[in-house]
């Protein structure tokens, strides 16, 4: 006979919170997430913004998009996207409502921290040749040392013609890497704090020891290795000057664990976010709203430039689509809402000390919405309304989507920022909302397979509810 339960426990069941992990609730959603997730890690290989859109494009067109036509009025259900400058990708499918009524926006960065190469990298130095390197980013010096990494990037050369750089990631090309100091030797080194132990002028990545064979030159392993890549790629040390390259680990996404529930790979802040809101675009056919997804450009390093979410091209576009309907660009913002969609912190127990438990994120609970960000006292954040946190939650209740509310860390530990404070500028309702990730800004980073996948059927829900906002 089952016991009756007390007043107590009848009275906890309706008032308290009951979190449960996604592997408690739905324990076969992780085959589900997996086969989702094949997709994601091949995502992964692509390690800077111009190599996600590049690699974005095809797909989109395969789906039925086409390029963007200024002054068209499209259809309900109208699939159609623009690139910008080869670093931002803006895609959308046309809602059944008028955009006055609104637009569904979400927003996610395809940038990484990483070693951008300064305009003149090439040297040489004991008979070793390197390219020496500005990183890009919040990073951890030390981290970036003795690890394989590739090169990539653009280079226009002096003629006007332009040429891809991609070399270090394939197993029958050569590697790269930034050399440490022996520990026999360190004891010095030991005994400076983390952010000194490694100075970012010695971030030089080693690229070659042997010399050209000719006498009378001076620096001849730098001429032998600017001789192969003017073989290579047609470029001198001049070329360098209009080019945009840099180092990435050369590491590929891999299955992590034993029971293969999660991923380890380079980029996933902020990829794992932009792989879940491109693939909830792709999947929407007839939405009320217009949906608009955003990949983004220059978010470690502060939103600036045109690429970034400071610049004008976000609120252009959607100008565009606003004029080409005869309304106000400024009344489609109001009733619009945004997904910042942006990775948190997963809570860590080897460094729990730096974490608040109640209000952290965890693996395998879902996506984290954060209703502020920023730093300390909230600084630089855009703090959402208890009104759009409702009305959120409100879609995810209705579409079983498992959700966790988590913040960075402990208040004066640090911080950290999103595109939110940029899309909120524009008088849109924001939110963030991401991927719970382990060893962030490192150059291997670690998610939870359901989370990824339970960010793509969250962000999808957005992109098909047909509630309105009223807030």
């Amino acid at each position: 006979m089952e016991e009756e339960k007390t007043k107590g426990q009848l009275l906890a069941e309706n008032l308290l919170r009951k979190p449960k992990s996604i592997p408690e609730s739905n324990p076969e959603i992780l085959g589900e997430a997996s086969k989702f997730c094949e997709g994601y890690k091949e995502f992964l290989s692509n390690k800077t913004e111009r190599e996600a859109v590049a690699y974005a494009v095809p797909i989109l067109r395969e789906h039925g998009y086409t390029e963007f036509v200024r002054g068209k009025v499209y259809k309900p259900g109208d699939k159609f996207y623009m690139v910008n400058r080869g670093k931002n990708i803006l895609m959308c499918t046309k809602g059944k409502r008028p955009v006055a009524d609104g637009i569904r926006v979400s927003v996610a960065h395809l940038d990484s921290p990483r070693l951008d190469f300064k305009p003149h990298p090439l040297f040489e130095d004991a008979d070793m040749a390197y390219f020496k390197t500005h990183y890009y980013g919040g990073i951890k010096k030390y981290q970036w040392t003795t690890v394989p990494l590739s090169i990539r990037g653009k280079v226009v050369k002096k003629d006007g013609t332009s040429v891809d750089i991609r070399i270090g990631e394939e197993e029958d090309e050569p590697s790269f890497c930034i050399t440490d100091l022996l520990v026999h030797l360190a004891q010095n080194q030991m005994a400076k704090t983390a952010s000194k132990v490694v100075e970012g002028e010695q971030l030089n990545v080693l690229i070659g020891s042997w010399p050209y064979q000719d006498e009378k030159v001076q620096k001849k392993v730098k001429l032998a290795i600017m001789s192969i890549l003017n073989e290579k790629y047609g470029i001198t040390e001049a070329d360098f000057e209009s080019a945009e390259l840099c180092a990435v680990p050369a590491f590929k996404a891999r299955d992590l664990g034993f029971d293969r529930s999660m991923v380890a790979g380079y980029g996933q802040d902020d990829s794992s976010c932009a792989y879940a809101e491109f693939m909830a675009e792709i999947d929407t056919k007839e939405p009320e709203f217009t949906t608009l997804t955003i990949f983004a450009d220059k978010e470690e390093t502060g939103s600036d430039g045109v690429t970034g979410m400071r610049s004008y091209f976000f609120r252009d576009f959607v100008e565009d689509l606003a004029q080409a309907e005869g309304v106000e660009v400024r009344h489609v913002l109001r009733n619009s809402i945004c997904l910042s969609a942006d990775v948190g912190s997963a809570y860590d127990p080897a460094f729990g000390d730096v974490y608040e438990t109640n209000n952290c994120a965890y693996l395998n609970y879902g996506p984290i919405l954060s209703k502020y960000d920023g730093s300390r006292g909230k600084y630089s954040t855009n703090d959402a309304s208890a009104e759009m946190v409702g009305y959120m939650l409100d879609i995810f209740r209705e579409n079983g989507i498992v959700w966790q509310m988590g913040e960075l860390g402990k208040i004066d530990i640090g911080g950290g920022g999103t595109i939110a404070s940029e899309i909120s500028v524009h008088n849109i309702d924001t939110i963030d909302i991401g991927v719970p990730v382990l060893s962030m800004h490192a150059p291997v980073e670690v998610t939870a397979k359901v989370d990824v996948y339970m960010l793509y059927k969250a962000i999808y829900a957005v992109y098909n509810s047909p509630k309105k906002k009223d807030i």
